[in-house]
């Protein structure tokens, strides 16, 4: 029997969740780790959510994707402003590069904090979603074919610069997480994912 598009999403987004887990698995069993193999780990993982999102027929699993979605990104711009991209500036002085993809940064935390202010089955909340995961695509096209090999090609200690990134990413992990109140799309602390002061939402 002939598969349908939503069954080969179903199997799309499954593969790319089973691939994510066992790079993680991998991960975690070695020393060091490449600060390139973690940001790409981070992609793979942020892409399976936005097609796990695709296929959720309810509120309950896109509630908890989109704070999952929210979460990684938050995460995973910040550890590259404040540790990858920085030393990729010095490394490759590839100016052009490293300034579209800060305002790439910007544009997706926009979409992000107006995720979070709204929920499930609000007008033009599931467009938002599918237009933060078009934008996400291709600023991970840019990083992976662009960016990616220039700081390879680059002398940088991409060990060293990778567990720096880790140790950063657990702590924010941490920290972020903490903020998730039960039952609504996740309210980070804006603050510490380098959002202006004064931003958060009134009614907490």
């Amino acid at each position: 029997m002939a598969k349908t598009k939503k069954t080969k999403g179903n199997g799309a987004a499954q593969r790319r969740a089973k691939e994510t887990k066992t790079t993680s698995a991998r991960r975690s069993s070695s020393e060091t780790i490449s600060a390139i193999e973690l940001l790409e780990e981070d992609h793979r993982e942020v892409e399976a959510h936005f097609d796990e999102y695709e296929d959720a027929e309810d509120d309950a699993a896109k509630r908890e994707l989109a704070a999952k979605i929210c979460l990684a990104l938050r995460v995973h711009t910040q550890i590259e402003e404040e540790i990858f991209y920085p030393q990729a500036r010095t490394a490759t002085e590839d100016e052009d590069l490293l300034d579209e993809a800060i305002v790439e940064h910007a544009g997706a935390k926009h979409l992000i904090s107006e995720i979070e202010e709204m929920d499930v089955g609000d007008d033009l909340y599931d467009a938002k979603i599918r237009v933060l995961g078009e934008q996400i695509k291709q600023h991970v096209k840019e990083e992976e074919e662009e960016l990616f090999p220039e700081v390879k090609s680059a002398k940088v200690d991409l060990e060293a610069l990778g567990e720096k990134l880790a140790t950063r990413k657990a702590e924010l992990m941490e920290d972020l997480s903490e903020e998730e109140p039960a039952g609504r799309t996740m309210r980070v602390d804006r603050a510490a994912a380098g959002d202006k002061p004064g931003s958060e939402d009134k009614s907490r």
